[in-house]
């Protein structure tokens, strides 16, 4: 992997230089010819030169389209909107100077950052930092699966795995109440017991995951099974935003809704999903219902360590769509908010973090805390968060 990684890097450095290369030569050009034709007049300047004219033509015309081919099929980090707008502008003179020096800085940036996780992964390497006694046990949100090629939670696992660590997955269905859902979990948890004798797992989980992995534990049984709950962004008071929809949606609205939901539900592999059955148990009203039936549950004392992780948008551009929008609305409800849950609904076991981004603007929404966008967020390292946190849990002797 280190080996494909570090080749993919390299190429990325190469069509960074050669657009740079592109970029300047081209200014140069342009003086050139400005200077050209001021001296000699735009007639005598093309008699005189214009082999040399159609000639550097021709050159920029290689270095700019081999470049931007070599950073479209390498670079990670270009948005689909850089790569199109660098193809239909990059070619243009002037114009082209902030379209391909965004493009130039991104895939800079890039090749820096990537190369530092490289140098830092393989320097601890014998380590082994993410190794903990139990393995790791993903559990996804709601409205997700766990795909074979198209994975949840991003880049995180496979860093986890270079320090160390042994990660498994909950494939349970995408749309489900907590109970049925939680049922899926504590089935998929013996099954790996079962089959590897790990005796436990360690339970991450994001987003309603955190919710029916709760329920396993604390009235399925789960405890014996289950040596630490860490929560992601999870609303454990619920969403008062989603109360507000529900009272408010017409019935008509919410049948149409939630019946196209449940057959697209079902073509991605869900036997029987519901729509509205998982969207109300997200509320603020039904997270008081699974709260009271899970009161007095006491995680610590039956063995399993809890914590959770909640984060900060900040602004409105900081989450792409659905979340741009979403962040506004919530807001009013629930305050600082992840662009579906808010600040208080994080909080949940005997240690809470709540991440802030103080470096950047930027902040760090609902799906940038599994990765959801393969995006490196300035002042935000996802894959190395995950990485401490894992590490913390084995130095737990977890």
């Amino acid at each position: 992997m280190d080996s494909k990684e570090k080749k993919r890097l390299g190429r990325v450095r190469i069509g960074n230089r050669l657009i740079t290369l592109f970029l300047v030569s081209e200014l140069a050009a342009i003086i050139w010819l400005i200077v050209s034709f001021i001296k000699s007049g735009f007639v005598e300047t093309w008699k005189e030169h214009w082999g040399k004219i159609l000639l550097i033509i021709l050159a920029e015309a290689f270095i700019f389209f081999i470049g931007m081919i070599v950073i479209n099929v390498s670079s990670k980090q270009i948005s689909v909107t850089s790569r199109a707008l660098g193809f239909m502008m990059g070619w243009i003179p002037v114009i082209n100077i902030p379209v391909l020096g965004k493009i130039i800085g991104a895939t800079g940036r890039e090749y820096s950052f990537e190369k530092n996780k490289l140098k830092n992964n393989l320097k601890r390497a014998d380590e082994q930092l993410c190794k903990t006694r139990y393995p790791i046990l993903f559990v996804h949100g709601v409205f997700f699966r766990d795909f074979k090629y198209f994975n949840y939670w991003g880049r995180i696992p496979a860093e986890l795995e270079k320090n160390g660590a042994t990660i498994y997955y909950g494939e349970h269905q995408s749309a489900a109440a907590v109970r049925d859902s939680a049922g899926e979990i504590a089935e998929r948890i013996r099954k790996i017991v079962n089959e590897t004798g790990c005796g436990k797992v360690n339970v991450i989980a994001h987003s309603k995951g955190g919710l029916d992995t709760k329920y396993a534990i604390a009235r399925l049984g789960m405890a014996d099974y289950v040596a630490s709950l860490t929560t992601i962004n999870t609303p454990h008071n619920g969403c008062e935003f989603a109360d507000y929809l529900l009272e408010k949606a017409p019935e008509g609205l919410k049948t149409k809704v939630s019946g196209a939901y449940n057959a697209a539900l079902k073509k991605l592999g869900d036997e029987n999903p519901s729509f509205i059955a998982a969207v109300t148990d997200l509320t603020a009203s039904g997270c008081r219902r699974l709260n009271e039936e899970m009161a007095g549950y006491d995680y610590r004392a039956n063995g399993v360590y809890t914590q959770s992780v909640g984060s900060w948008m900040k602004e409105a551009g900081s989450g792409a769509f659905p979340l741009n929008m979403s962040y506004l609305l919530v807001k009013q409800f629930d305050g600082p908010n992840d662009g579906l849950v808010g600040e208080p609904s994080f909080h949940f076991g005997e240690e809470y973090t709540f991440l802030e981004n103080k470096k950047s603007k930027r902040g760090i929404s609902h799906g940038d805390m599994i990765d959801l966008n393969r995006e490196n967020i300035p002042g935000f390292d996802v894959r190395e968060f995950y990485v401490q946190l894992v590490a913390k849990l084995k130095q737990r002797g977890l």
